[in-house]
């Protein structure tokens, strides 16, 4: 047996500065100290598990070594005769291992219960069944040790002694049987539990029936280990689930959370009873709640999910459920907050949204009196919004309850709660007409006091959209001169500014104070403070166009024109309708000469310019045309919207669903013909005979592409004296070489080694051991590589090798080099189009590809790109159709780091070639990941256009 195939449980890797010789450890151990010999003995191990092999260390270890009583010595010898080679060329066991037998038994006699139950440890490791024999009785003498650790050990000796050498302890289970019966500790119950499981299950079980009433007094280690065990047995033998079901219901109210999380998975797995499950889930609640470390509360907060899509037929459990799952939200961790809305919103149903509905309201309540803020904060407004948001559009009856609520978060400073509250207000809308004037009113009041801009652009798109009444129209006009101020706006504040500087007092404040300086004497220090007292109080409205904020100009410009358009429709005096329409056209023309006069920070754009012009214009002509698309077109767009929304919803509702389908005249599987294999699954023998008889009549064209031999790559040439090839194994965070190494020479290579290196974020893990190759011989190394990021990799290096009975240098074969696909790492994902949005404007990192393809139709060259880079289309597929030689779509991809990855194409059909031409631009927040993702589009448009 060669070392590397020697079983070992030690792993060191320390480099030695200086490696003593096999002279100079002897003189250590025959005259050193004990710190001298501690040192020796360390590094002895350290030599011998680098391959060194040094036969004449045995003796002198054994005879000034192996009768230390140090305890260190005594662990560092533990160490050494599990490494060390216990057998000759021959494979018979060394003399000198009489002697180390004798000074197992010593140690196994010895006073001191460390030593006692540590050599007991070791034993686990001997693979020597003539080492262990003669110490049978002591072993077995130390089953009625008093110590507790002693015993314990005792017991994992015997089980693993039985399990490798059965007939070396024959009655091992029967003995065992006998000393649980009288054991007292609990941890040395549990030792002798788990060798009964796993050596004689009966005994176990007449052990477990015997007791069974005490289980719920036993500690919690040989709990878990009785749930184990009832788990396997009723796998095995269904029938016996009647017998044990009491006693994981028992085992629900254990005082370990541990053993309760374990009860409760085995009991959903013996029993569906809706109560089962409901005890289940009642437990997993109550650990979510009670358990501080937000990690547990994640995983089992996983098992409720997954509990819940097991039984969502279950409409009881899923309104009690629903009431339980709100307790969870009383934690502070924002990640388990948000996956428990997630859940909820899964529960809802008519019977419990009610109830769930005034909850959350009571939970947004909470957030108002928060007067600490953080960032946590805002973003559970944000997702008690976006939750009630589903609520209400799920179930309208509950729109009338939640949207008072809501309206609450627009004059608060968390914007982005508050542009939540826009967005189901806009649908709440366009929904529920019967909510319309109520939610008008709100928003109205809501106006004034209103002061972020983006939801200041929504609520005048909503209001200027929505206000169809007469007394609607009027209002919204009234809030918006009382916002916008005194006009013209530029006149006004030229007044202003040229008032005398009198009508703004001033207050002069004087405050002297004694400071000692640095020699020791006085001085007097004075501060004069002057503050001008003058009130700025412009409307809100105002002040935003003061600061250059025309884009809300443009705005309300388009809620001016709706509302005067849609106010000639319903109100039947001329005058007052020619008095309204004067209104709009003097704001608008008041905020046009604002944009072009130096009073703003910011001057206006042209584009803003262009569009308060338009609006002017149809003011003024009220074509018939513009008319129709300010007054109806909109309103019909954002219908369009939200049924393309609701029908994406749908599709990715379907397609997460796992329906279970039978036909009719489906076979019936019977249990009597199915066997237990892969941990207690069941197969059904007859079908699995049926498909190995007829499975090689089957033969497929099977594409390469797709099979593994794709992730073959050739390392070297067939003309090389060594062949390599490479199979990668990619495994989510780690990559695994497996190389095929052949000799094509008659000569025997002697320390082969494959030398690998990476660049990027790969890092080599595992260095292959170097080999020797008879000649024409063939053999496999494997070698693994950890990945950081999505970042395109390369794997290079060479082989280098000695020729036997050739004398020179070393011999070298370069390696081909070998390229990670990043797509390994990129998985479909999907997002809002406001996040979609925040994320293009916060990544730094952009690559933009140009469009070379001979694809000439534009949806086929998008699902090309879909393809080749594992991303979604977020751009819904009703806004993709019709032929107007325009192509424009947001894709998006998250890596299995977390990484988020964002793509924008923008293609056009020129009109003369009809090839496409245009640009894909790429942005991530990481430059390795743009890169990337550039470089596979480039390459495939280049693959594509040379097929």
């Amino acid at each position: 047996m060669t070392a590397l195939e020697q079983p070992c449980s030690v792993l060191i890797n320390i480099n030695l500065s200086e490696t003593p010789s096999e002279q100079s450890l002897k003189q250590d151990f025959e005259n050193g100290s004990t710190a001298v010999k501690i040192q020796a003995l360390k590094n002895a191990i350290i030599m011998m598990q680098a391959g060194e092999k040094m036969p004449g260390l045995l003796m002198h270890i054994i005879r000034y070594v192996l009768p230390e009583q140090d305890h260190t010595i005594k662990k560092l010898m533990f160490i050494f005769w599990e490494i060390v080679p216990k057998r000759d060329a021959a494979g018979k066991l060394l003399t000198e291992m009489i002697l180390v037998c004798d000074a197992y038994r010593k140690d196994l006699i010895h006073p001191n219960e460390f030593i006692r139950g540590s050599t007991l440890r070791f034993l686990c490791k001997v693979r020597e069944p003539e080492l262990l024999e003669p110490l049978m009785p002591s072993i077995r003498a130390c089953l009625e040790n008093k110590y507790s650790y002693v015993r314990r050990n005792a017991v994992l000796a015997l089980y693993t002694i039985y399990r490798n050498f059965e007939f070396l302890v024959p009655d091992a289970p029967e003995l065992i049987q006998g000393y649980l019966e009288g054991e007292q500790d609990p941890s040395c119950k549990r030792n002798a539990f788990i060798m009964l499981i796993h050596t004689d299950q009966q005994r176990a079980l007449t052990y477990l029936q015997s007791c069974i009433d005490e289980i719920s007094t036993f500690g919690d280690i040989l709990q878990l280990v009785i749930v184990e065990l009832i788990y396997k047995v009723c796998q095995a033998k269904p029938t016996e689930r009647a017998k044990f079901i009491r006693t994981v219901y028992n085992l629900l109210g254990s005082s370990s959370a541990s053993v309760r999380y374990e009860a409760a998975g085995t009991l959903v797995t013996l029993s569906s009873t809706p109560t089962a499950v409901k005890a289940a889930a009642k437990c997993y609640v109550e650990l979510i709640v009670h358990e501080s470390d937000n990690n547990v509360k994640l995983v089992v907060l996983d098992k409720l999910v997954k509990l819940q899509k097991d039984h969502s037929h279950d409409l009881t459990l899923q309104q009690e459920l629903s009431m339980d799952v709100l307790r969870i939200l009383g934690s502070t961790d924002i990640e388990v907050r948000r996956k428990t809305l997630d859940f909820l919103m899964s529960l809802i149903s008519l019977r419990n949204v009610k109830d769930v509905v005034s909850l959350l309201k009571k939970e947004v309540i909470k957030t108002y009196s928060n007067t600490d803020k953080d960032q946590n904060t805002k973003t559970y407004q944000q997702l008690l919004v976006k939750a009630l948001h589903q609520c209400g559009v799920k179930f309208p009856i509950t729109a009338e309850i939640v949207v008072p609520v809501l309206m609450d978060f627009l004059a608060e400073g968390n914007e982005k709660a508050a542009e939540s509250v826009l967005e189901f207000v806009r649908e709440a809308v366009a929904r529920f007409e019967n909510l319309q004037p109520s939610i008008i009113e709100k928003l109205l009041n809501s106006l004034p006091s209103i002061k972020s801009i983006s939801v200041l652009h929504a609520g005048l798109w909503i209001l200027g959209e929505y206000c169809t009444s007469e007394s609607q129209i009027r209002n919204m006009v009234d809030a918006v001169l009382e916002s916008i101020g005194d006009l013209p706006i530029v006149d006004t504040e030229i007044r202003e500014s040229t008032k005398d500087d009198t009508d703004s007092g001033t207050t002069t404040t004087v405050v002297s104070s004694s400071r000692v300086t640095a020699d020791g004497t006085y001085a007097t220090q004075s501060a004069v403070t002057v503050v001008t007292n003058h009130s700025d109080d412009k409307p809100q409205l105002r002040s935003n166009l003061l600061e250059g904020e025309f884009f809300l100009g443009a705005a309300l410009a388009t809620a001016l024109t709706k509302l005067s358009l849609r106010y000639q429709e319903v109100c039947v005096d001329p005058r007052a309708r020619n008095k309204l329409t004067a209104q709009s056209m003097l704001i608008l023309a008041s905020i046009m000469h604002l944009g072009k006069s130096s009073l703003p920070k910011k001057p206006i754009s042209d584009d803003d310019v262009d569009w308060l012009s338009l609006c002017i214009r149809v003011l003024n002509d009220r074509s018939p045309i513009l008319v129709s698309i300010f007054t109806r077109a909109c309103r019909q767009s954002l219908q369009d919207m939200i049924g393309t929304i609701d029908l994406t919803k749908l599709a990715l509702s379907e397609a997460e669903k796992d329906i279970v389908k039978t036909d009719v005249d489906a076979l019936i599987n019977f249990s009597h013909i199915l066997s237990n294999v892969n941990d207690g699954q069941a197969v059904d023998e007859l079908e699995l005979s049926l498909l190995q008889a007829t499975e090689g009549s089957k033969k497929k064209d099977t594409d390469v592409s797709t099979t593994a031999l794709s992730k073959v790559y050739q390392l070297t040439g067939f003309s090389d004296p060594i062949y390599a090839e490479a199979y990668i194994n990619v495994n989510q965070y780690d990559i695994v070489l497996d190389v095929l190494v052949v000799n094509q020479t008659p000569d025997t290579l002697q320390n082969l080694t494959l030398e690998l290196a990476t660049l990027g974020d790969l890092k080599l893990v595992d260095k292959p051991s170097p080999i020797t190759l008879a000649g024409n011989d063939f053999c496999n190394t494997k070698a693994q590589v950890k990945v950081a990021s999505t970042e395109t990799g390369i794997i290079f290096g060479n082989i280098v090798y000695d020729v036997s009975g050739v004398s020179g240098d070393k011999s070298c074969v370069v390696l081909n080099d070998i390229h990670i696909d990043i797509m390994d790492y990129i998985v479909p994902a999907t997002c809002t189009d406001t996040e979609f949005r925040k994320m293009w404007a916060e990544f730094e990192w952009e690559n933009k590809v140009s469009v070379q393809s001979n694809i000439n139709d534009m949806n086929q060259y998008l699902d090309h790109i879909l393809k080749c880079t594992n991303m979604r289309c977020l751009t819904p597929k009703q806004a993709l159709e019709g032929d107007c030689g325009f192509l424009a779509a947001n894709l998006y991809a998250k890596s299995v780091f977390g990484e988020d990855a964002l793509a924008n194409i923008s293609i056009e059909k020129m009109s003369d070639s009809g090839a496409l031409s245009g640009h894909i631009r790429i942005r991530a927040k990481s430059q390795g990941m743009a890169l990337s993702l550039g470089d596979k589009i480039t390459h495939s448009q280049k693959k594509e256009a040379g097929a």
